[in-house]
């Protein structure tokens, strides 16, 4: 069986706080249904105790899935995922790319994380899995959520569902990866006093469709300075009319403005 973990996009972001190294947020994710990593599980070709196939740039201890897999045998599940792996590599086919500012690795993990609860008769609520996935990465809780559109804030561990269906956007992801880290370390360093709470406060009661229609990447995205401060050749592809995703470096529009140029 096949199971699709999707990209989102940051509909709007805006930094309102910190706490210690991290930064407070508001933002509207929203899944992108035309955009995803297909993972499955497959024989096993070794005999190691956590196999993943497929293209990935680190090593396994660092990789978002091995920490879920980490994260459920210390709450107790390790007789269950231990037996599912046992038998099972994990195959992961990638298209969302990595340092893009769409949440694959997040996507996938909080896919994982279901692919365990279902073969290995976990039980765990999406309740259950929201809160183990904060612990796996920041955004798993909204991919874990199920939701297609919803107000993230905290350090994205609140999740609060927003009624209303995923827009089709178009994506482009240009050849420029970015590294979260360095985006939001700019950020402090030179956009911290640009804080703007009300606007953010405005942005979470408004639709989607009404917030890419009467704001630019700017005002959306508090991060879009930062990256590019920190990537400035970032700024050779952020053309008229596409906003921007995260830290980085994707960009999205309305999928009906595709024909108007």
């Amino acid at each position: 069986m096949h199971y699709k973990a999707y990209a989102k996009v940051n509909i709007f972001l805006k930094i309102v706080g910190t706490r210690g190294n991290y930064h407070e947020l508001v933002s509207r994710f929203m899944i992108v249904p035309s955009l995803f990593d297909t993972l499955s599980f497959v024989p096993k070709k070794s005999k190691e105790a956590f196999e993943l196939v497929g293209d990935f740039n680190c090593a396994l201890e660092h990789n978002t899935l091995y920490r879920t897999f980490m994260v459920l045998k210390s709450h107790g599940f390790a007789k269950e995922v231990e037996r599912v792996m046992g038998m099972y590599a994990l195959q992961v086919s990638k298209n969302i790319p990595t340092g893009s500012g769409l949440g694959g690795g997040s996507s996938d993990s909080a896919t994982f994380l279901k692919m365990l609860n279902d073969v290995g008769n976990l039980g765990l609520s999406l309740e259950e899995m929201m809160k183990l996935g904060s612990e796996v990465g920041a955004d798993v809780p909204f991919f874990a959520s199920g939701y297609e559109s919803a107000n993230v804030s905290g350090i994205s561990e609140i999740v609060e569902k927003y009624d209303e269906a995923a827009i089709d956007l178009e994506v482009f992801t240009p050849p420029l990866a970015c590294n979260t880290a360095m985006v939001y370390k700019t950020y402090r360093e030179y956009f911290l006093q640009s804080m703007d709470q009300a606007l953010a406060s405005k942005m979470v009661t408004l639709k989607s469709v009404e917030l890419l229609s009467h704001f630019s990447k700017e005002e959306l995205n508090d991060l879009f300075p930062a990256c590019l401060k920190a990537y400035p050749e970032l700024g050779i592809y952020a053309k008229e009319g596409w906003l921007f995703s995260g830290s980085g470096s994707s960009f999205f529009r309305l999928a009906h403005k595709v024909n108007n140029g």
